[in-house]
């Protein structure tokens, strides 16, 4: 029986950092499609809304502005050190 490929440290973060955007993503996802349906589907009274729907979408909005800026700032690190490293070697072949 064959040895499984052991991954170099590099490897296993960036499939650490792709499941935990997924992750992010997915809960983004439900949290977004929970807000339509509350705004959308759910009957609420005529003149005003209940206070159990309010509390509910101003958690929803909460939740979504924290994943927003979690993906965010996901995207944006691993984005800023692959640009750090290329800037890096290239101008070291310059010299």
């Amino acid at each position: 029986m064959a040895k499984p490929k052991r991954y170099s440290g590099e490897e296993l973060h960036a499939r650490l950092i792709f499941a935990v955007g997924i992750i992010l993503a997915v809960v983004f996802a439900v949290c977004v499609f929970g807000f339509v349906y509350a705004l959308m589907f759910v009957t609420q009274p005529v003149s005003t809304q209940s206070p159990n729907d309010a509390a509910f979408i101003d958690l929803l909005k909460t939740l979504t502005v924290f994943l927003t800026g979690s993906l965010g700032g996901l995207v944006m690190s691993n984005g800023m050190k692959g640009k750090k490293k290329e800037t890096t070697e290239g101008q070291n072949e310059e010299s």
